[in-house]
């Protein structure tokens, strides 16, 4: 079994700075993929960011520039740090884990970005 622990969410004002977090737990395979969806109110669940085992990142065309996704050396643990942010990238943020041919959502932290 899986676990994905977020950590990070919360309220700020446009062109501020927020860091997510979210720790991975259980049977995680060495190949392996971990990202961030969000979803607004709404809208369909998009893609934000995603990092695999050999640190590869790839972006929504939406946050180039401004969210850079990290992992740790362990791979256990993604990161999101998003800078700039706009009232746009309001939404739940969901962290996500591809292994063994699986796909292992957590629960979602809000992000809102507001004056």
């Amino acid at each position: 079994q899986v676990q994905l622990v977020e950590s990070g969410g919360g309220l700020v004002q446009p062109g501020g700075s927020l860091r997510l977090s979210c720790a991975a737990s259980g049977s995680i395979f060495r190949i392996n993929v971990m990202g961030w969806y969000r979803q607004a109110p709404e809208k369909e669940r998009e893609l934000v960011a995603t990092v695999n085992n050999f640190h590869g990142r790839n972006y929504a065309d939406s946050v180039k520039g401004r969210f850079t996704i990290s992992r740790d050396n362990a791979g256990n643990t993604v990161y999101l740090q998003m800078n700039s942010l706009r009232p746009g990238d309001t939404a739940v943020y969901y962290c996500h884990l591809k292994t063994g041919g699986m796909d292992y959502w957590g629960k979602g932290t809000l992000v809102t970005v507001s004056s």
